[in-house]
């Protein structure tokens, strides 16, 4: 089996967004719900959910550029606003006018900055252990590594499965769960050609906070975190909760930064509760 064939499906699509190759999968009917994954990651970090989130909804879930089977942006850029003029034009090619949006680690803040900056196509919004929180103890390990000078010139020759399993080992509090399948896919998709350099400029990029915006948001929306989250702290979940005036927030007691792939039919039952 080569590469394409194990990471695709029946459903598996591509488009051209600015010069570049998008894989995106459209399953189920119902209203629109827009799945955005996170930093180190692709869309097949919600194949637990969407089985069970297709009975009621059309998901919709992407590789974001520079991750998964995506080609790099066009230029390099992985600035915030980018990302999010990106996710608005995958939108609008797909033909989807407004939708909810649930977003994981790095996909929470694109979800968050969408809900500012494009309201109109935002209609509920999910953060799972949403980034964008810019202390020091809020970025993910990853990003640290990137972040190195030594290290991160090298990004593609310091990624190896050791690396990843050792990553994978901190976002699931239940070990059992860190299968070689889990670690083959993580390495396979981080490892491929330009995906390293596109997470290296990612990580050093100039981000500006803009966390004091959150409280513009008008869409209602769910703040899911794992209690014992080793990547980023619990308590930006709390400051979420407070920042965002129409929110709700759930704790998974026993769960790490991943909740829809560790904990997936609770978390699930959870969002179709709240949508």
């Amino acid at each position: 089996m080569n590469f394409l064939q194990k990471y695709t499906t029946d459903d598996s699509r591509f488009l051209v967004i600015d010069g570049s190759l998008v894989h995106y999968r459209i399953e189920g009917q119902g209203s629109p719900l827009l799945l955005v994954h996170g930093a180190f990651s692709s869309l097949h970090t919600f194949d637990k959910w969407t089985p069970l989130l297709t009975r009621r909804h059309q998901v919709i879930r992407l590789d974001l550029p520079g991750f998964g089977l995506s080609d790099s942006m066009q230029g390099h850029d992985y600035s915030i606003k980018a990302l999010v003029r990106f996710l608005t034009k995958f939108l609008d090619q797909i033909g989807v006018a407004q939708c909810s949006i649930a977003g994981s680690s790095l996909g929470g803040w694109l979800a968050w900055e969408m809900a500012l900056r494009q309201s109109s196509k935002v209609d509920k919004l999910i953060l799972i252990a949403s980034a964008g929180f810019m202390e020091e103890m809020s970025v993910p390990l990853p990003f640290k590594v990137a972040r190195t000078p030594v290290l991160g010139k090298v990004m593609k020759y310091a990624i190896k499965k050791s690396v990843l399993r050792k990553f994978l080992n901190q976002v699931f509090v239940d070990q059992k769960q860190v299968t070689e399948e889990l670690v083959d896919r993580y390495y396979d998709l981080i490892s491929k050609e330009g995906n390293p350099e596109a997470f290296y400029a990612l990580a050093n990029g100039q981000y500006k906070s803009r966390t004091n915006k959150l409280k513009n948001i008008k869409a209602p929306t769910l703040i899911m975190w794992g209690e014992q989250d080793a990547w980023l702290p619990i308590e930006n979940g709390y400051w979420f909760q407070v920042c965002i005036p129409n929110s709700q927030l759930i704790v998974y007691e026993g769960v790490g930064h991943i909740p829809m792939e560790e904990i997936p039919e609770r978390t699930a039952r959870d969002l179709l509760k709240f949508l």
